[in-house]
């Protein structure tokens, strides 16, 4: 990737709906050239997709953040615990006293409590704080 496919990509994540001309005229490329390289960047897996983002107001279902502590050596060796659970949309580890955030979309409460007692049944965890997402007012990731 080049300066243009950087500046391409920074375009697209500004607006990805703006026109291959809006977005030609901001990297100073023409727009068969842009068209090139953002089907280069679909392609070769740079650029996966696009999506649309709703307030958490208008989402169905509810979202939380998991902040869990644990006993184990090295973070892998409880992730496997997580890749079970498809409503896990992230999982990373952090500093501080708790060892990772997990941030998960099921489509109730009732999911939620599920997934939350299915972690309390790990006997690696020693902690577990839930945070469950009430609105959403700053979202500048796609």
């Amino acid at each position: 990737m080049d300066k243009f496919d950087h500046a391409i990509i920074t375009e697209l994540r500004a607006n990805a709906r703006q026109s291959v001309s809006a977005i030609a005229e901001a990297v100073s490329l023409s727009r068969s050239a842009v068209t090139e390289r953002i089907k280069k960047l679909e392609s070769t897996g740079v650029i996966r997709g696009y999506q649309v983002l709703l307030s958490e107001s208008q989402k169905e279902g509810v979202s939380a953040y998991f902040e869990i502590q644990h006993q184990c050596a090295r973070c892998s060796e409880v992730v496997p615990v997580f890749h079970a659970i498809p409503e896990v949309v992230t999982c990373r580890g952090i500093s501080g006293d708790m060892d990772l955030l997990v941030f998960v979309q099921a489509d109730s409460m009732r999911r939620l409590h599920e997934i939350r007692e299915q972690l309390d049944a790990q006997p690696d965890f020693i902690k577990i704080k839930t945070h469950v997402v009430m609105s959403e007012w700053i979202n500048n990731k796609g």
